[in-house]
């Protein structure tokens, strides 16, 4: 069977259509079966995503729309429409958005799923109760689940998470 091309999402409606001062994903990439991930990001003017690590993934970053930079430990890099960015894993960045917002791109192959290993030993008696709750580890603002256990920003998308 041959999987068959479509449109997912015009841009620039996705854009136009956001709230003036909505910020963080517009869209994002759901399709089941993909092999790559992919968010369609605005920050308002002069917001930031804090410094963060991605230690698993490379991400190319395309600048669409606005201005801003990118500091990567003591550099600082323009970045501007039609800007393509290589952010190769383990590297520290942050970004900045100029006086009239960012909108950019970020694609990644997609992160591997949660799974659920089996105890190496089962219980001999099943003692009940709720497994933990990990709510504390989801990205408010794209719902990745970190792998971090004290996360300060998501690895997927740059959002802070809330103060604990």
């Amino acid at each position: 069977m041959n999987a068959t091309p479509r449109v997912l999402a015009v841009l620039e409606d996705l854009l136009a259509s956001a709230a003036p001062g909505e910020r963080g994903a517009l869209w994002h990439l759901a399709e089941q079966g993909r092999e790559l991930d992919a968010n369609f990001v605005r920050l308002p003017p002069n917001a930031g995503v804090g410094e963060h690590q991605e230690d698993v993934l490379d991400v190319l970053l395309v600048v669409l729309a606005g201005r801003g930079s990118l500091r990567t430990g003591g550099d600082t890099l323009d970045l501007a429409p039609t800007t393509v960015t290589w952010l190769p894993r383990t590297s520290r960045r942050a970004l900045e958005a100029g006086p009239e917002g960012l909108t950019y791109l970020t694609v990644h192959r997609r992160r591997p799923g949660l799974t659920i290993k089996p105890a190496v030993k089962a219980p001999a008696v099943d003692e009940g109760g709720e497994g933990p709750c990990m709510l504390d580890l989801v990205c408010p603002e794209c719902g990745r689940l970190s792998a971090d256990r004290n996360p300060r920003f998501c690895s997927a998308c740059g959002e802070p998470y809330p103060e604990r």
